[in-house]
């Protein structure tokens, strides 16, 4: 069974004849009637928020509600972004060493920032009989990033292009 989250009771919401007061700065207020805490949020435009509605008294804070809900939100949406990026990189089965030396260099500052990268080679026309040429590159790419970065997915064909995924090295 799921739980359902429920927002907090706010203001005259609140059902407890007495609660545990927090004020807006964190301080303790002590037990207050429900009327006493709703007139301090008032007198301090604020909103009286229960936090713990299952103690006793329950807890409540003075706190702005919608800077609260607001902040809550964007808390729940930052947490779908971790994990850094997956940056990509791609070579062609010949590719000339200085562009190579220049690729490798960018892979290895992507590893070092903290980035997955994903490496493919990709195969052109009658390229693709010569599979092991793009092995060769994966290795040797592989190779002079290993103190950044270790391989994560060997490399594997997706179509007409061979990928590889690398990962920066823990600690």
């Amino acid at each position: 069974m799921r739980s359902i989250e429920r927002e907090p009771r706010v203001n005259e919401r609140i059902r407890a004849r007495e609660v545990r007061v927090i004020g807006a700065e964190g301080e303790q207020l002590g037990v207050l009637a429900v009327r006493d805490a709703l007139a301090k949020a008032a007198e301090a435009e604020l909103d009286l928020v229960e936090v713990a509605p299952n103690s006793q008294p329950p807890v409540v804070r003075i706190m702005d509600y919608g800077k609260y809900k607001y902040e809550q939100h964007k808390k729940s949406r930052g947490t779908h972004h971790r994990g850094g990026d997956i940056k990509g990189m791609r070579l062609s089965p010949n590719v000339g060493e200085h562009d190579f030396q220049v690729k490798a260099r960018h892979v290895f500052e992507f590893l070092k920032d903290g980035n997955k990268v994903r490496v493919s080679v990709w195969f052109r026309g009658r390229q693709m009989a010569y599979p092991k040429a793009g092995e060769n590159l994966l290795a040797r790419l592989s190779e002079m990033v290993s103190e950044v970065g270790v391989v994560e997915k060997p490399p594997m064909f997706e179509g007409r292009n061979m990928i590889m995924i690398l990962t920066p090295k823990r600690g």
